[in-house]
């Protein structure tokens, strides 16, 4: 094959005059441009270090020291105090230089620590001034004098064009709250899912461990606090997700879908070559660090931007007591999956990134192969969507040498995973219904052996153009993929584009490689494993029950102007839909975001609240007034935004609740309490899907270019999974997920109870909707 002979820099050959040497000049240019590259990514690495390391200052303010220490020098005026003079006494080359060679070494000396400790008295002033959060919880539109000027310090002391991670030594730490407080806003939090006995009962025991055990507990967390950057986010790593052994495959991973009503180009290897190639060039920029640093939307407030790192090359690793990631610096490949087969596509050639006609030729390659699977290659990855345990043991056993280990080790090392799926999904104008809930399951877990769960995404093309994704959660949440994943569908659109065929763009070079199949060797044995594994991930993925659909009665811009939260105002739905569909409150999760913290990642908003639960019965008692409902829901809002407040700023409950469990579990102690509160079952888990770089999408201009969203599956048995995003000012998606075993829960149910819902709380403003 040609790939394989050109992969081989030289032969030879023995005859009876000597070794006849052939040199292959075209593999010796490829291997010379590969080291090239990657060197210049090390150069480049390297160089955003130093950038980031110094940040706020920039390293063109060194010269300008030095050349103002000089200066002064020159003038006959000592800066530094006889510090210069102190350090020329104690140079160890003084003996090899002048006085004048003497003078020039200690003021560059001074300067340079000078300089340094400028950089550290900036960087300490940064992090104080963001360790402030009043701004947060000022009515909107209404900004105080204080908040102005602080804004205005935090612009002066956070430097000019700031890299990706700039701001990642200027982050404060997540701190720790105050017994009294959490336990206040734990019973605050159940007062309305418990009746009275109960509540008494949970009372005590909160008391009892607030006054035993907790101060002990306690003062380990506040330990780590100082030592560890984040005193939650390792362990919630490791606990929460590395260290479970259930299928990951719906019960972890999670979706992402293409736009709603816009297909780009029917054609599959098209669409995959443009896609592909704008994931690559994020990735390049990733890699450079030329991805602006997060921020709160609409301001300048920094958020921790250290889960992008491991974005692509990242696998999570199975084992048999707990899983570990593995992420490499760098991937020349990706893997493709199709109809069964596994092929390694080559994405750099002659040191450069495949264009999107390029790596449009190479797919097409891959969809006209016509050779079958190997023996047990076909349903391979379902090992990945089986129990963990298993699959670590597998992987030890069967694929630890020869061609299985280096097959493996191809996938665990791809840039990301790639099927070329042999189904059409999307919205269909015939059936939309139906046909937005297939496209939601088949991202979920598709067929559980046609995606690779383990790594960090699998991408997935279908056969009509459409796209989506799947992501393992472990290595980062929700708005990092959703970063990634809006810049790749408005480079693919509105920068990359097609020609009027549908063809993707650009020149060929004829001699780039073709995509390789990869070899397995899968024993009887292991087949019979990998079918056990795929009962497994088959019973979970055929009990899930998933609606997805377009709310278009309203949107952000009219829940604006009942002076309310959009977020509120959905939340607070879901309470009344929820207790419409079952006749009772439940335990609510709302996943809030804790990056403006170092290492920041999630926290729990409980939206059931003693105000919302009081505004739902006002909603199911006919003898109260709008009126009154109304008051009771702009309670309800308030109390919410106050939640949502309190888990961005560190004083959320659940993450200090779970790290009190933690220690207590490692100092082999128990708490009845803590044993309670951390099982309790979540039965409504909700999720809001931020769109986080508006300006890449004119909807205005181009409104049919809105975005699905994405969703996940439901967390308990009986309870439901509810994802939505806002997208523009007149539209609501909404992904709801349940189980067809569980009698209490029905997707389709539940989302007519929420569209009707939200009806209702908009009839008790009087506004015009147009």
């Amino acid at each position: 094959m040609a790939e394989a002979h050109q992969a081989v820099a030289f032969q030879f050959t023995v005859t009876p005059e000597g070794i006849d040497l052939h040199l292959s000049h075209e593999a010796l240019k490829q291997i010379y441009l590969s080291g090239l590259r990657s060197w210049k990514k090390k150069l480049a690495r390297l160089k955003n270090s130093f950038i980031t390391g110094v940040y706020p200052a920039s390293p063109s303010s060194w010269l300008f020291v030095v050349i103002a220490i000089m200066g002064t020098m020159y003038a006959r005026v000592d800066p530094s105090m006889g510090m210069i003079g102190k350090i020329k006494e104690h140079l160890p080359v003084s003996g090899y230089l002048s006085h004048q060679g003497q003078s020039i070494v200690s003021a560059l000396l001074f300067s340079t620590g000078l300089w340094f400790a400028l950089i550290m008295t900036m960087r300490y002033i940064l992090k104080q001034l963001l360790s402030y959060h009043g701004w947060m919880y000022e009515q909107h539109g209404k900004m105080s004098a204080t908040t102005k000027l602080w804004l205005t310090l935090v612009k002066i002391f956070s430097g000019r064009k700031p890299m990706l991670y700039s701001y990642q030594a200027s982050l404060p730490r997540l701190p720790v709250p105050k017994i009294k407080d959490t336990m206040q806003k734990y019973l605050e939090s159940v007062r309305p899912l418990m009746n009275d006995e109960e509540f008494k009962r949970m009372t005590g025991l909160a008391k009892d461990f607030e006054a035993k055990l907790a101060p002990k507990l306690q003062w380990y967390l506040k330990l780590k606090s100082w030592w560890a950057s984040n005193y939650v986010s390792d362990w919630w790593e490791e606990y929460i997700y590395l260290r479970g052994r259930s299928p990951i495959m719906v019960n972890s991973n999670y979706y992402a879908m293409d736009f709603l009503y816009v297909t780009p180009t029917p054609i599959q290897a098209a669409r995959a070559g443009n896609t592909v190639h704008a994931l690559l060039l994020y990735r390049r920029k990733l890699s450079r660090e030329e991805l602006k640093p997060s921020r709160v939307p609409g301001s300048i407030i920094p958020l921790c931007s250290s889960q992008w790192e491991r974005t692509f090359n990242t696998t999570r690793i199975p084992g048999e007591e707990t899983d570990t990631i593995q992420h490499f610096s760098d991937s020349k490949h990706i893997v493709v999956y199709h109809k069964g087969r596994f092929f390694k596509v080559w994405v750099y050639y002659s040191g450069r990134l495949l264009n999107p006609k390029e790596l449009e030729i190479q797919f097409q390659h891959i969809l006209d192969d016509t050779s079958p699977p190997r023996p047990g290659e076909e349903k391979l990855a379902a090992l990945t969507a089986g129990e963990r345990t298993t699959w670590a043991k597998t992987r030890k056993s069967y694929f630890r040498s020869g061609k299985n280990l280096h097959a493996l080790d191809l996938v665990e090392r791809a840039a990301f995973f790639l099927t070329l799926d042999d189904s059409e999904q999307g919205l269909r104008t015939d059936d939309p219904v139906n046909s937005l809930d297939a496209y939601a399951k088949s991202l979920l877990h598709g067929k559980c052996y046609d995606r690779w769960f383990d790594k960090s995404f699998s991408f997935i093309v279908f056969q009509n153009g459409k796209v989506g994704l799947n992501a393992e959660h472990s290595w980062a949440d929700a708005p990092i993929v959703g970063h990634m994943w809006e810049s790749m569908l408005a480079t693919d659109c509105f920068q990359l584009g097609y020609n009027d065929e549908g063809h993707c763009k650009g020149q060929v070079d004829t001699t780039v490689p073709l995509p390789k199949r990869m070899e397995w060797e899968i024993s009887n044995e292991c087949q019979e494993i990998i079918q056990d594994s795929l009962k497994v991930a088959q019973a979970i993925a055929d009990d899930v029950d998933f609606h997805t659909f377009p709310f278009k009665d309203f949107g952000k811009g009219l829940i604006k102007k009942c002076k309310t939260s959009p977020d509120a105002f959905i939340q607070i739905a879901l309470q009344l839909a929820h207790y419409r569909d079952k006749g009772k409150f439940c335990l609510t999760y709302e996943a809030s975001m804790t990056r403006l913290f170092r290492e920041g990642r999630t926290e729990t908003v409980r939206s059931c609240t003693i105000e919302s639960s009081n505004f739902v019965k006002a909603m199911m008692e006919p003898s109260k007034t709008n009126e009154e409902r109304l008051k009771l829901f702009r309670s309800a809002a308030e109390k919410h935004q106050l939640l949502y407040r309190n888990s961005m700023t560190g004083a959320g409950i659940d993450r200090h609740l779970f790290c009190l469990y933690v220690v207590s579990k490692y100092l082999g102690v128990d708490s009845p309490f803590l044993k309670e509160v951390l099982s309790e079952p979540w039965r409504l888990s909700t999720s809001q899907t931020p769109i986080q770089q508006v300006e890449l999408f004119d909807l205005v201009n181009h409104p049919e270019y809105v975005s699905c969203g994405g969703g996940f599956g439901p967390v308990a048995d009986d309870g439901y999974g509810v994802s939505y995003i806002i997208v523009g000012e007149n539209l609501i998606n909404f992904h709801l997920s349940c189980k067809f075993s569980s009698h209490e829960t029905d997707s389709h149910r539940f989302g007519r109870h929420i569209r009707q819902s939200l009806l209702d709380i908009l009839s008790l403003f009087k506004l015009d909707k147009m």
